[in-house]
């Protein structure tokens, strides 16, 4: 293929699109360029792998916590501590799949500075889509490469 064809192709390939769903009062389709709209930030992340020993990485983007808050999740403001019952399960395009708990990245909880990653190494992720970054997770079993969907539920309301 001619590099004029190559640069073609490339060139007109979509933005990759992620889906925020379930539990929300402003549900979104959402790509590498909206995410540039919240705050960046920065982490430098090294995880162990099992199969090709520990990987380090730069990543840039928002907080998931400050995107899925501007998708105002449905918590019941009558209801002590609604929050804590939510979950939040992100999907990739290789079928990978993490679950966090809202609690995790709930600035008063646990606060984890959980990223939905614009770029990787400087790299732009515009054309592969976001990916979820957990620097506190010492293995990277829960990172999640071209996002598609991250769904907000908070169905769980009872212990019994």
């Amino acid at each position: 293929m001619s590099q004029s064809l190559a640069a073609a192709g490339t060139a007109t390939r979509p933005l990759a699109e992620l889906a925020l769903t379930g539990d929300l009062n402003r549900p979104a389709r959402l790509t590498v360029p909206d995410l540039l709209a919240w705050p960046q930030h920065d982490a430098d992340v090294s995880f162990e792998c099992a199969t090709s020993g520990t990987r380090h990485h730069r990543f840039t983007g928002p907080l998931l916590h400050d995107v899925l808050a501007t998708a105002r999740p449905g918590f019941d403001p009558a209801r002590r501590k609604d929050r804590l019952r939510f979950l939040i399960a992100v999907s990739g395009t290789d079928g990978h799949h993490a679950l966090l708990s809202w609690a995790e990245i709930d600035p008063d909880f646990g606060r984890a500075p959980v990223l939905l990653a614009v770029s990787i190494d400087d790299t732009s992720l515009d054309r592969a889509g976001p990916q979820l970054v957990l620097p506190q997770d010492r293995c990277g079993a829960r990172h999640i490469s071209g996002i598609t969907a991250i769904r907000v539920d908070g169905g769980y309301t009872s212990w019994t």
